[in-house]
């Protein structure tokens, strides 16, 4: 029987949507989906502070890291030991597909990996036949020092299916940090939920400190792989039609 340790927390409940929860014997804390499911399953440190030592005694045969998620150090070392080091890398919406097969493969669940895939297509599909207003956004996912992302990366290529360009958009770092908060060409400021807990009062420092709109933005409706990708492109779907809404009369 396989024995899975997943250190990526939307490949966790990947694992589990596949119909793996019985074999997977190790995980992040970071990984709370599907929160039921995983209340039994022991963590072995967060996806930047692995413990090799509780990972080599779980015995895994297969361990799922990422290449955006995890340290490349602690990758080198697990494969020194762990029979089948799984490396992710989706950078794209649609990647999603080939991530489905690729663990569907691995272990087995071929033809619940295809199943996966047919209920993103079918979501995916509905938002490529919508028209969305082009809004240049500044996406905060840090506090101390402030970083966004940049371009090349899922969650930018995500939100700009919906119309939503970030900014910066020459960045050579894929995460940069800023010196300070520049909203020039800038329509709106959103603050994701995550990695970063942001709450309203961020909200409300922010949008009195640029006088830009603000909004909070649920962050693993925007950088989750897996099957949250599929509820994250419906959530997307709505909230942009709210950010393009005007506001309210007073």
């Amino acid at each position: 029987m396989n024995r899975i340790v997943s250190l990526v927390p939307s490949i966790t409940e990947l694992v589990c949507e596949l119909g793996l929860v019985d074999e997977l014997v190790g995980r992040t804390g970071f990984c709370i989906h599907p929160k039921e499911a995983l209340k039994k399953i022991p963590k072995v440190g967060g996806t930047k502070s692995v413990n090799l030592k509780k990972i080599r005694e779980l015995a895994p045969t297969h361990v799922i890291v990422n290449v955006d998620e995890n340290k490349k150090e602690a990758a080198d070392a697990l494969a020194e030991f762990v029979p089948n080091v799984i490396v992710t890398h989706p950078l794209a919406p649609l990647d999603n597909l080939a991530l489905y097969r690729q663990i569907g493969r691995a272990f087995g669940k071929e033809r619940e990996a295809e199943a996966l895939c047919a209920r993103f297509e079918s979501v995916y599909e509905g938002v490529l036949k919508k028209r969305f207003r082009a809004t240049n956004v500044l996406y905060l996912i840090w506090k101390d020092p402030w970083m966004t992302v940049s371009r090349d990366t899922y969650v930018s290529r995500t939100l700009a299916l919906f119309g939503l360009q970030t900014f910066p958009d020459g960045a050579c770092a894929r995460y940069p940090k800023l010196d300070d908060i520049n909203v020039n060409g800038v329509e709106c400021v959103l603050l994701s939920t995550e990695p970063y807990r942001f709450r309203e009062q961020h909200v409300k420092e922010i949008r009195q400190q640029t006088g830009r709109p603000v909004s909070l933005i649920d962050g693993e409706m925007t950088s989750w792989y897996g099957p949250r990708a599929i509820r994250g492109l419906r959530y997307l779907l709505e909230f942009s039609s709210r950010l393009s809404s005007p506001p309210a009369a007073a």
